[in-house]
């Protein structure tokens, strides 16, 4: 009868096969790492190459012997044993010593076409689309059986009331690629506000539908906005990169479109309040401008409005009178002023010129007086028996012409211009002065008046502008 035996038991002798078989024991692998989580104990990961993979650990005693950190996508050599974990029926990797080989093949392929894609433009800021305040209508392209459209539902019953459309597509595997696009294509054609693509974490082959090019220019052409919602907050995709706007969770991409309900009510009422003061201060504003017309409407303010009027007219009036006073009197002296800089130099031109006519007319009367009077002899003589009353007619029209010209001689005489009130200036050495230039501070001067001459000293003088 064969021998019947437990699970444990079984995955004890497995364990001891692996351990006995030297194939399995003290070998070199190569591969890429790949879902690298790191815990207390040690590093866990899964060790893959082009056509399988296996789960593989290092623990703490053999980080230590390495002198850098491993990291996702990382291409390796490690040197190690199968082992077997028996509670779970499990075999892993368990590496002693790690060496670097390169970078994995997947991660340079994604930097090679993140790199394509970005010199196109597809990842430029002002591609990007803003997302609508409040969309009626959100897509949704991921698994229907996985945890991403449950939480996008949940979610959203909290937050502004929007109807979700489900583009069920696959999110890992070969094929996955194209199932994502189509979903696109399709919410694009149900007119929908906004697309959520993404699905839950994971490593980066289960992620990798994510990175091909004909999703991410999906994204790039589809006529709505698109949320990136691919894996956790650590994990970046092209995906992320093309879409409009990134999520950290496909949770956090429902809390991005959707507003809260209560930031809503709490806004409403902001605005509420908000009006209502205003609403108040336009009818404060009513009220007081009512108040001012009532006042000016009344019969007793709009006397007292005049008798304010008739004070500030009698206040301008006087104002007014006071302003012309001032500038007559102003005039006056800038006359004064200009008549006394002005009068005396054309009085002294006057006194000079009439001067010289007088003396020529002088000398003319005085000879015509000689010739007449040796004329008038002549006559005399030769009238001698004449009546005598010929003569004394003739003398006196002599007599008269005589007076009329002393007159007219008396009128051009230059001192006769002193009579009326004016002063010539002249220096102690009878030089006459016409400006204040000619003196200064200290100089003696005389004063020609109609009736003396008088002496005085400079003591300021001031030039006018």
């Amino acid at each position: 009868m064969a021998e019947t035996i437990s699970v444990a038991e079984l995955n004890s002798r497995v364990k001891e096969l692996f351990a006995k078989t030297p194939a399995l024991n003290d070998i070199w692998v190569t591969g890429e790492i790949s879902n690298l989580k790191k815990y207390p104990s040690g590093y866990y990961f899964v060790l893959k190459d082009s056509a399988s993979e296996i789960h593989a650990v290092m623990f703490n005693s053999a980080r230590s012997r390495i002198s850098f950190e491993p990291t996702e996508n990382m291409k390796v050599r490690v040197f190690g044993s199968i082992g077997m974990f028996v509670p779970r029926g499990t075999y892993q990797f368990i590496v002693e010593v790690m060496e670097k080989s390169g970078l994995g093949d997947r991660y340079l392929a994604f930097e090679a076409l993140k790199k394509k894609l970005g010199e196109e433009g597809l990842f430029d800021q002002e591609h990007k689309r803003p997302l609508p305040a409040y969309p009626k209508r959100i897509g949704v392209v991921t698994s229907q059986s996985g945890a991403v459209i449950h939480d996008i539902i949940t979610t959203s019953a909290s937050r502004y009331t929007a109807d979700i459309i489900l583009a069920p597509a696959m999110v890992q595997g070969e094929g996955a690629a194209q199932t994502i696009v189509a979903g696109i294509k399709l919410l694009n054609k149900q007119g929908v506000d906004v697309i959520i693509v993404g699905r839950g974490g994971g490593s980066i082959e289960d992620l990798w539908p994510f990175n091909e090019e004909i999703v991410a220019r999906a994204i790039y052409e589809s006529q709505a906005p698109v949320v990136s919602a691919v894996g956790h907050e650590t994990d970046f995709t092209i995906a992320d990169f093309v879409a409009d706007v990134r999520a950290p969770t496909p949770t956090g991409a429902a809390a991005i479109i959707l507003r809260d309900k209560n930031e809503i009510r709490n806004e409403v009422e902001s605005y509420v309040n908000r009006l209502n003061r205003a609403m108040i201060s336009i009818l404060d504003g009513m009220k007081h401008t009512f108040e001012i017309l009532d006042n000016k409407v009344a019969p007793k303010a709009a006397i007292e409005g005049l008798n304010i009027y008739r004070i500030n007219l009698d206040d301008i009036s006087r104002r007014m009178d006071r302003c012309l006073i001032d500038k007559i009197s102003s005039m006056k002296t800038d006359f004064i002023t200009l008549d006394s800089r002005l009068q005396p130099s054309r009085a002294l031109e006057e006194m000079v010129h009439h001067r010289t006519m007088v003396e020529v007319s002088l000398d003319k009367i005085r000879t015509s007086a000689q010739q007449e009077m040796r004329n008038s002899r002549m006559r005399l003589v030769s009238m001698d028996g004449r009546p005598e009353s010929l003569i004394n007619a003739r003398m006196s029209t002599l007599e008269s012409s005589y007076e009329s010209s002393v007159k007219r001689l008396e009128g051009l005489n230059p001192l006769n211009v002193l009579t009326r009130g004016y002063s010539m200036i002249t220096t102690v050495d009878g030089k006459v002065l016409t400006s204040a230039d000619d003196v200064k501070v200290g100089d003696r001067i005389n004063i020609h008046m109609r009736d003396g001459l008088a002496e005085a000293d400079i003591t300021k003088k001031e030039m006018k502008r």
